[in-house]
């Protein structure tokens, strides 16, 4: 390779990077800038219990259909342009909907916000593959954080924003920031024209790959779809619901608030911490049961005394997303290629995310029929029987590709994670 084919490179991957965690920063802000200004659009659009309910539904939902669908754009049209139909529909959402004058209309279009992020989700795993091959664990520690920074920065700064402007403005100007993602993928995209094609699967022009895989016939890709679930439906539960728990037992609606901003913020260490130290485990079932035990000690302590110690109870529980890291990361260590990686996120991240939509409809459909939290709480336990059940599945070093016929063939059992 002469030194201008290695500069150019450089300068791919370098793109590529800014890319994945600008990419990354931008995936959260649509969905967590809306509920701190509920109130305050209520002004302009009138939203009920159930469209406000459908509301807190509809991302875990467009996340879950995208999920399925996205791998065979990614077949078709390539990961970076992918990324950019991605990007082009977050920003249209994001732009049009605070300007609308039906809550039906903002709802539609944020449907079409989330599609494009529900595609986000799907393609950045792949891309780190396939850009990162020999720094998976770095590159995934560095957007996993990226997301965490901005599940934190959006509420943090929506309604200052809204203060200052408007609240149309204030959640029309996070599409600015998914904007700017395009940037780095549109001079990659102009830098090599090349169809994208998976990685180490020997093709011809216009053929298929050598190696089809049928997640669906997959023991891996259902492990981390159930694993997924499971996690993610805690997750949305405390998003959700723990502010209007802590306010039932006594707490303050200000000091509930800061109770879910801990939450949150305290995704961001375990992000920076599982890529690099979850790839040297033999078994990455430890890393879950450490985070598992933290979970389980947030859940316990927030149930029985919500009102004493409260934020060691979220701390602990706020430790435990280091499982959602521990997914995101699973889905390069067990595949082996670009293809496999994309087929095996858009399939767990599609069925995680549908069964992490239901649970927290049914805690509160079960908070509500039995006037009590407990039957409530108790879902929570099931969510983490159905996550460890998917972490023995995916705890084995077996990818994707074993799974399809032929597969074991394409390039050896190596060990992985």
């Amino acid at each position: 390779m002469s030194q201008e084919e290695r500069g150019a490179a450089l300068k791919g991957k370098i793109g590529a990077l800014l890319g994945i965690l600008l990419m990354a920063l931008s995936l959260r802000a649509a969905v967590v800038s809306v509920p701190p200004l509920l109130q305050r659009m209520q002004e302009n659009l009138v939203f009920t219990e159930f469209s406000t309910g459908l509301l807190a539904m509809l991302a875990p939902i467009a996340f879950a259909v995208f999920g399925l669908l996205t791998p065979r754009l990614i077949r078709g049209w390539g990961l970076e342009r992918t990324l950019v139909l991605a990007v082009v529909l977050a920003v249209v959402g994001q732009v049009i909907r605070p300007w609308v004058g039906e809550v039906w209309l903002f709802l539609a279009l944020s449907v079409v916000t989330l599609a494009g992020y529900g595609m986000g989700n799907v393609v950045l795993p792949p891309l780190v593959k396939k850009y990162f091959p020999k720094h998976i664990g770095l590159v995934t520690s560095g957007y996993v954080t990226m997301l965490a920074v901005g599940t934190w920065i959006a509420p943090q700064f929506s309604v200052p924003l809204a203060n200052l402007t408007s609240w149309q403005l204030s959640i029309g100007s996070w599409a600015l920031l998914s904007g700017i993602v395009l940037l780095p993928w549109a001079i990659q995209l102009l830098a090599d024209r090349k169809i994208d094609r998976p990685d180490h699967l020997p093709t011809a022009p216009g053929t298929a790959p050598a190696v089809r895989i049928n997640p669906w016939r997959s023991k891996v890709a259902w492990g981390l779809a159930i694993y997924l679930a499971g996690n993610s439906a805690q997750t949305y539960v405390y998003f959700t619901w723990l502010p209007p728990y802590l306010v039932d037992q006594g707490v303050s609606e200000a000091s509930a608030g800061s109770m879910l901003a801990l939450f949150a913020i305290l995704g961001l260490p375990v992000s920076l911490l599982v890529p690099l130290w979850v790839p040297k485990l033999r078994h990455p079932l430890i890393a879950v049961g450490i985070f598992t035990l933290c979970w389980i000690g947030g859940h316990l302590g927030v149930y029985f005394s919500p009102t004493q110690n409260t934020a060691l109870w979220v701390a602990l529980a706020g430790l435990g997303q280091g499982t959602f890291a521990i997914a995101l990361l699973m889905m390069n260590l067990r595949s082996r290629t670009t293809y496999g990686s994309g087929v095996l996120s858009g399939f767990a991240q599609g069925l995680g995310y549908a069964g992490a939509a239901i649970v927290p409809m049914l805690f509160g459909v079960v908070r509500q029929a039995t006037n009590s939290w407990a039957v409530a709480f108790s879902m929570l336990g099931l969510c983490i029987v159905v996550m460890l059940l998917g972490a023995i599945m995916i705890n084995p070093p077996r990818t994707i590709e074993d799974d399809a016929p032929g597969g074991e063939a394409l390039g050896g059992r190596e060990r992985i994670g």
